[in-house]
Protein backbone atom coordinates (compact mmCIF):
# COMPACT_ATOMS: atom_id res chain seq x y z
CA UNK A 1 0.00 0.00 0.00
CA UNK A 2 0.91 3.50 -0.89
CA UNK A 3 0.67 7.02 0.79
CA UNK A 4 -1.16 9.45 -0.74
CA UNK A 5 0.82 12.83 -2.20
CA UNK A 6 -0.97 14.61 0.64
CA UNK A 7 0.32 12.88 3.21
CA UNK A 8 4.24 12.43 2.60
CA UNK A 9 6.69 14.88 4.48
CA UNK A 10 8.36 15.63 1.50
CA UNK A 11 11.30 17.34 3.62
CA UNK A 12 10.00 18.25 6.72
CA UNK A 13 13.18 16.89 8.43
CA UNK A 14 15.53 19.08 6.89
CA UNK A 15 13.51 22.34 8.95
CA UNK A 16 15.43 25.07 11.22
CA UNK A 17 15.50 23.07 14.93
CA UNK A 18 15.41 25.89 18.08
CA UNK A 19 16.58 23.23 20.32
CA UNK A 20 20.38 21.25 19.55
CA UNK A 21 21.64 18.12 20.87
CA UNK A 22 23.92 18.22 23.25
CA UNK A 23 26.93 17.17 20.89
CA UNK A 24 25.80 20.03 18.81
CA UNK A 25 25.96 22.47 21.09
CA UNK A 26 29.48 21.31 22.33
CA UNK A 27 30.69 21.86 18.43
CA UNK A 28 29.39 25.29 18.39
CA UNK A 29 30.74 26.32 21.64
CA UNK A 30 34.40 24.88 20.44
CA UNK A 31 34.27 27.39 17.67
CA UNK A 32 32.65 30.26 19.01
CA UNK A 33 34.52 30.36 22.81
CA UNK A 34 36.80 28.77 24.41
CA UNK A 35 35.51 25.83 25.88
CA UNK A 36 37.05 23.79 28.48
CA UNK A 37 36.50 19.83 27.27
CA UNK A 38 38.72 18.10 29.96
CA UNK A 39 36.06 19.47 32.73
CA UNK A 40 33.48 18.13 30.43
CA UNK A 41 30.30 19.71 32.70
CA UNK A 42 27.37 17.22 33.24
CA UNK A 43 25.22 20.33 34.07
CA UNK A 44 25.37 23.70 33.66
CA UNK A 45 26.48 23.93 30.08
CA UNK A 46 26.02 27.59 28.55
CA UNK A 47 23.48 28.78 26.51
CA UNK A 48 24.07 28.90 22.30
CA UNK A 49 21.77 30.93 20.11
CA UNK A 50 20.68 28.76 16.91
CA UNK A 51 19.73 31.91 14.47
CA UNK A 52 18.14 30.37 10.94
CA UNK A 53 20.09 32.57 8.08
Amino acid sequence: MSLDRSLRTGGNLAQHRNVLKRHERIEKLKAVSNFDESKKPVLGLPKTANRKA
